[in-house]
């Protein structure tokens, strides 16, 4: 097993706990292969609308999840993050870079496009994975 194969499995091993259960992850798949994700699931309103405020960084291979209950459209802006787009069948519409706002008023982050989901994580991560738009990811609860 390569050295970041096996860093990310021990880590998604530490995120999981003691339980010997897996927490929720996000698995993409793109034309070299597979990545996975662990992810915070922000699928109520409250969850959505609170997202990573307040955080100043999120750990290399974890992400955030905002799940909307039908398409959805709307801008994002936070810390220095990179955000997929996705729709119902999981096919990453649309990826940004987002700067972090510094005074107001914030920019706004629009993709554009209508979607179901959309996946954050940190700024540059999906070009260093080789993610594009056009791949797809699956949510495993």
């Amino acid at each position: 097993m390569r050295p970041l194969a096996l860093a990310a499995v021990l880590g998604l091993a530490l995120l999981a706990g003691c339980g010997g259960e897996e927490g929720p992850r996000i698995v993409i798949v793109t034309p070299e292969g597979e990545r996975t994700v662990a992810v915070e699931i922000a699928d109520s309103e409250g969850e959505r609308a609170r997202g990573l405020m307040g955080r100043e960084s999120l750990d290399a291979d974890a992400g955030m999840v905002f799940v909307f209950p039908a398409e959805t459209s709307g801008a994002f802006w936070l810390i220095p993050l990179s955000i997929a787009f996705y729709d119902e069948n999981g096919r990453i519409l649309r990826i940004l870079d987002m700067e972090p706002c510094r005074r107001d008023p914030c920019p706004l982050y629009d993709p554009g496009v209508s979607y179901r989901g959309a996946l954050e994580v940190n700024r540059g991560a999906f070009r260093e994975w080789g993610v594009g738009e056009g791949d797809t990811l699956t949510l495993e609860r």
